[in-house]
């Protein structure tokens, strides 16, 4: 089983600072950092840590080489990674005291795919492969049809939540990985367990993550209901944290594990990510989730 995302790569400029910004207000930072980022680039980097054979589709501008030298150290295939002209996506960070973020998107080159490139990329993946996607990257509808037309299984991170989703196909989805406000987004309820029975109404067959931040996450599919707690930590930086999440479930589900030892893997990376700055540099390999979990 190979595992592909079609996903964003974004040059994160992040800044530390006191509070989160307010309307008119201007606030001096403490530090500036640059990482390589994007909701994609993240999940292929926890999924290549993870041990999986993960390919990367998308696009980068000139500035992007950096992703490509990413690809190489952190085993990730990007024969399927295409550099056109024009900018890299980017996003402005800010990070609180907390350790909370606000996130401000240029998409760049992530929403310059087309309908040709995503034809090409999956007529190398078969019956079965899973395709991860997240909403940062254009022409999401068709990739899902196209994907699905393949039975290739689809992993969905609906995040950011836009109206752009209202045009996808989610009966056709395979597995849900989101949060409290996207759940809220698709179902209308606020409660998780109500929006994990609006979610098993409208997509019965489907496997669906419901991460919960410091209260954990709920799993749920046809057969069985799984909590997992967090792993408390001194939290750094929260970036990565729901990325490195999606890609060791979905590592763990590739690698055929037992359910309640996925969620395990899972959340204990997330709990080391946070300890650390950035994105993808954040993301712990899977011999150091494992020495942590045996200790």
């Amino acid at each position: 089983m190979k595992v592909l995302n079609i996903g964003s790569l974004n040059l994160d400029h992040v800044y530390q600072v006191d509070h989160i910004l307010m309307p008119g207000e201007t606030e001096s930072s403490s530090s500036l950092n640059h990482f390589l980022g994007g909701k994609g680039m993240n999940q292929s980097t926890a999924l290549a840590k993870a041990g999986v054979e993960v390919y990367h589709g998308g696009m980068i501008g000139q500035d992007g080489q950096p992703f490509l030298d990413a690809c190489k150290e952190y085993g990730i295939h990007d024969e399927y990674l295409k550099q056109i002209s024009g900018e890299t996506g980017h996003t402005i960070i800010q990070i609180d005291r907390n350790a909370q973020n606000c996130i401000l998107l240029f998409g760049g080159a992530n929403q310059k795919l087309t309908k040709e490139y995503i034809d090409e990329t999956l007529s190398h993946f078969d019956a079965g492969d899973i395709l991860l996607l997240q909403n940062e990257v254009n022409l999401l509808p068709y990739i899902v049809d196209a994907a699905y037309a393949r039975g290739m299984q689809i992993a969905l991170n609906p995040s950011p939540y836009d109206a752009k989703l209202d045009a996808v196909d989610m009966t056709k989805i395979s597995i849900f990985l989101l949060n409290e406000v996207e759940g809220n987004q698709i179902t209308g309820q606020t409660e998780p367990e109500d929006i994990l029975a609006g979610m098993r109404r409208r997509f019965p067959h489907a496997k669906i993550v419901l991460t919960l931040g410091s209260d954990g996450a709920i799993y749920q599919d046809e057969h069985q209901k799984l909590f997992q707690p967090i792993f408390k930590v001194q939290a750094v930086d929260t970036t990565a944290a729901g990325d490195t999440f999606t890609g060791y479930f979905l590592a763990g589900l590739a690698e055929g594990l037992d359910m309640a030892e996925v969620l395990r893997r899972s959340a204990k990376a997330a709990s080391i990510a946070v300890t650390r700055p950035g994105a993808a540099p954040s993301i712990p390999y899977r011999q150091e989730v494992l020495d942590a979990l045996a200790q």
